[in-house]
């Protein structure tokens, strides 16, 4: 069986662009991958060269909202309701340096009526060098937690990746 990739450029502005990947049609074995670029400065860095943790916090911020807006809502479903962060974590696995690029892969699991997770994994040359989820919450505008349309559940869903549920356990 083979699988062709295809690649989406989506987004593009100084140190930062936006590709969505997907392996044919969107099943469990094969979801859309969402990727943002960041471009790491000396500004990120502390006094050794290496990147301040809270960082990528701030990244997993960029690259939900970018997410959000390209492959789910433009409007981050604002006439609807909002989406709130009920739970973050990041865990890291090795140093990032200034000039570096940080590629962002952003998948989800855990998909309920009300919530999912945002899966994040942090990549430097092709080498992991950190992971990290968000438990996200979908509320009115009465801010009452409230089921997410389904039409958006339909497209949280085609990012869906099983395998990465481990990432949560961690």
């Amino acid at each position: 069986m083979t699988t062709t990739l295809q690649k989406t450029s989506l987004f593009q502005e100084a140190g930062m662009t936006s590709t969505m990947f997907s392996h044919g049609a969107s099943s469990p074995l094969s979801p859309k991958i969402f990727r943002h670029s960041i471009d790491i400065y000396l500004k990120d860095s502390n006094a050794t060269g290496n990147i301040y943790f809270a960082r990528y916090f701030e990244w997993q911020g960029i690259c939900r909202e970018r997410w959000f807006f390209e492959c789910i809502s433009a409007d981050m479903l604002a006439p609807l309701g909002v989406f709130i962060t009920k739970d973050a974590q990041q865990k890291y696995i090795h140093e990032t340096f200034a000039f570096q690029k940080v590629e962002c892969e952003v998948s989800t699991a855990a998909i309920k009526q009300c919530s999912f997770s945002l899966l994040f994994q942090f990549f430097v040359e092709g080498r992991l060098v950190s992971t990290g989820h968000q438990q996200i919450v979908f509320a009115n505008k009465d801010k009452k937690i409230s089921r997410l349309p389904e039409h958006i559940l339909e497209k949280i869903r085609q990012y869906e990746n099983p395998r990465n549920i481990a990432t949560l356990s961690n």
